[in-house]
């Protein structure tokens, strides 16, 4: 007769009822803690060991986070944000552990399982702890993680294109993503040529050299540093990706070698 172990909330796993002639069987599980999260792909793992002669299966059901699925899980943190993580079967993590036909994981006698967690990369929710619970009718165990301050930071190009003497424009975007209420700073660097600094930088051609300025607002007024003395720019994180503008310009009546100019900005995000 196919004996079959049912697991219920979280990570916690049971057997389903027995016919009062069969023999017992047993499912004991650990915690799965994740550790700290800092926006990358994070995987954890929880064992069980199974006691049982004969056949078993074993479902995962979708845990106590809202709105969480046998696919997608979630653990809980603070205020109620949720960090998305899910089970897996396998160490490749492909084949998700679920609790409909199919799904579950099964086998015969005596067996030590692993359940194969993984926390998505890119989640950006407010840092703090995140648990979830899975339970079974005998056993239960808990899934944990740490959700650490973390800033991710793209830029644009800034194309001036052709310079004949009169003032220049253009303008980068920066995009700044930050875990939700982390409060960062981003700064802007001197640039590459010799002698530059945050209110004086320079495009270079050779020896050559061509002024320009960075700002943060569109009357371009506001020099962009790489410190609070020179006015670099502040914000606050909300979990996904913020526009910010950086303005430049390369002023009129500028009469250098004629040629291809250039420079690389480093941004420093700080949080």
């Amino acid at each position: 007769m196919m004996q079959k172990l049912a697991l219920a909330a979280l990570f916690l796993l049971a057997f389903g009822a027995w016919p009062a002639a069969a023999q017992t069987c047993t499912l004991t599980v650990t915690s799965m803690s994740f550790g700290n999260y800092t926006g990358a792909v994070l995987n954890g793992t929880a064992t069980g060991k199974v006691v049982c002669a004969g056949a078993w299966d074993i479902p995962l059901n979708a845990g106590t986070g809202a709105g969480a699925t046998e696919t997608t899980r979630y653990m809980t943190g603070p205020n109620g944000a949720e960090l998305a993580y899910q089970v897996f079967q396998d160490a490749a993590r492909t084949i998700n552990w679920g609790n409909t036909t199919g799904t579950e994981l099964t086998g015969t006698g005596n067996a030590t399982v692993t359940f194969y967690g993984q926390i998505p990369a890119g989640q950006y929710v407010a840092p703090g702890t995140y648990t979830d619970t899975l339970s079974t009718a005998t056993t239960n165990f808990s899934v944990t993680a740490t959700l650490l301050k973390d800033c991710g930071v793209t830029a644009t190009n800034m194309v001036f294109g052709n310079y004949t003497g009169a003032v220049n424009n253009a303008t980068s975007t920066v995009t700044v993503t930050c875990t939700n209420t982390t409060p960062y700073t981003v700064g802007l660097s001197a640039g590459l040529a010799s002698g530059a600094t945050v209110t004086t930088r320079k495009m270079q051609n050779g020896t050559a050299l061509l002024p320009y300025a960075l700002y943060s607002n569109s009357g371009r007024t506001t020099n962009w540093g790489n410190s609070a003395a020179t006015n670099w720019v502040s914000g606050t994180g909300t979990g996904t990706a913020q526009a910010l503008t950086v303005y430049g310009r390369v002023a009129a009546a500028l009469y250098p070698t004629p040629g291809s100019y250039s420079d690389t900005i480093t941004v420093t995000v700080t949080y």
